[in-house]
């Protein structure tokens, strides 16, 4: 079996480690990782779009794969990043544009429409749910940040719900939400939990913004990234503050079957969940316990949904220390981050994200803000030194502070290598 390169909220290993240990579920496993193959490719070479784009060009920007060139003499970086600060966009009287569609228990999509903007409840609680997971979604987007939909220019909201049978797993697949309905065993319907919609759609907002290579520590910052979404949607629809909110990411998505509260913790990584069957949850809290992986789709990416539990962590200690609602000047922050345009590359490690969240810190809130002294904290609690994100060492030097060890050695602190050994 072979796990796959996708943006879903399930990773590979826990499927595998369910297919193993359930033969009754290893069909409809085996279905959901190579269905992945379908939506992959497309999803990661989906173009990352700005408003207006640059001047001459028509919205695209081609995103290099490699680290950006040092800027030259003759043009240099400026100090305040230009979406940093930049007035809210949304056109006065934007609203939603959601369509959501039962796919039948097939693999066609996007399906049978069954409920448009603006429509009754439809009495399928999986069609409502989505519908209205989507619109928290979107209003958090509107309302906080001033954005009008994933793409700011009104992308159409598509969803689609009863996706295959037994479907364990929601996804973003570059162009619309998928969803199935769980196995009834271990997993229920991905749409009964606001946070994995607002998560999986929020890789689509990084798919129009950053555009975040999906693999290494840079597809461990996408993975975050959709976490501290789905997690501010889920908070700022329940009204709670830091100080209420679980942190916790996909809770109601297991059974009771299921030895675990939620798929992943940003409060305390490691332990959302510890099950015979599925495993115990991997993600380590800092740098200490970094997972060293190779980068291949058998080893998650390199373990983009176990490393990220890092910027999470980094995430909640920063909103926890401003205290408030996560959504206002923690969230602020991490906008300001994803939407600046050249801020960042699309292969960015933890060291260059964190340097990219102090300067869009400083730029929107004053050098030496208590904004940016509790975020400094925040990363130096998870062991990430923010590094300059230009070009990278030359052969020979050491690696930049904060980055992971060379793949092939331990990293420090004794890390796990293989966090999905058979059950």
């Amino acid at each position: 079996m072979t796990s796959l390169r996708r943006c879903s909220i399930i990773p590979p290993y826990v499927l595998v480690r369910l297919a193993r240990a359930e033969p009754s579920l290893a069909e409809a496993v085996e279905f959901a990782l190579r269905d992945s193959m379908t939506v992959r490719h497309r999803r990661e070479l989906t173009a990352t779009r700005w408003p207006g784009g640059r001047p001459g060009g028509n919205g695209i920007i081609a995103w290099p794969l490699q680290r950006r060139a040092q800027t030259s003499p003759e043009e240099p970086e400026p100090v305040v990043p230009e979406r940093a600060v930049a007035e809210p966009l949304v056109p006065e009287g934007a609203a939603p544009h959601r369509t959501v569609h039962d796919a039948q228990h097939g693999t066609t999509l996007p399906g049978v429409l069954v409920r448009g903007e603006g429509q009754e409840p439809s009495g399928d609680a999986a069609v409502d749910q989505a519908y209205d997971g989507l619109g928290a979604t979107w209003d958090l987007l509107a309302e906080v940040y001033g954005r009008d939909s994933l793409d700011g220019q009104g992308l159409p909201l598509v969803a689609t719900v009863h996706y295959a049978r037994d479907y364990d797993n929601a996804f973003w697949d570059g162009q619309q939400m998928v969803f199935g309905d769980g196995d009834g065993v271990y997993f229920n319907g991905f749409t009964q939990s606001v946070d994995v919609i607002g998560h999986e759609l929020a890789h689509g907002l990084t798919q129009y913004t950053a555009g975040l290579t999906y693999v290494g520590q840079s597809g461990a910052l996408n993975e975050s990234a959709s976490d501290v979404w789905g997690s501010m949607v889920r908070q700022r629809v329940l009204g709670h503050t830091v100080e209420q909110a679980d942190w916790l990411v996909g809770a109601g998505v297991f059974t009771d079957r299921v030895q675990g509260e939620a798929l992943r913790s940003m409060k305390a990584p490691g332990t959302a969940y510890d099950d015979p069957v599925l495993g115990k949850d991997p993600q380590p809290a800092t740098m200490a316990d970094y997972v060293v992986l190779p980068h291949d789709a058998d080893h998650d990416n390199g373990g983009v949904h176990i490393n990220s539990g890092i910027p999470n962590h980094a995430f909640y200690l920063f909103a926890t220390a401003l205290g408030g609602y996560s959504w206002e000047r923690a969230g602020q922050v991490w906008y300001d981050t994803m939407t600046t345009r050249g801020l960042i590359p699309r292969d960015v490690g933890f060291a260059g994200f964190a340097a990219a969240t102090l300067t869009c810190a400083a730029a929107r809130y004053g050098e030496g803000s208590e904004v940016g002294s509790a975020l400094r904290t925040a990363w130096e609690q998870v062991g990430v030194e923010p590094a300059d994100v230009g070009a990278p060492p030359a052969e020979g030097e050491p690696p930049t502070p904060g980055e992971p060890p060379t793949p092939g050695e331990p990293p420090a602190g004794g890390g796990p290598t293989d966090p999905w050994p058979g059950p």
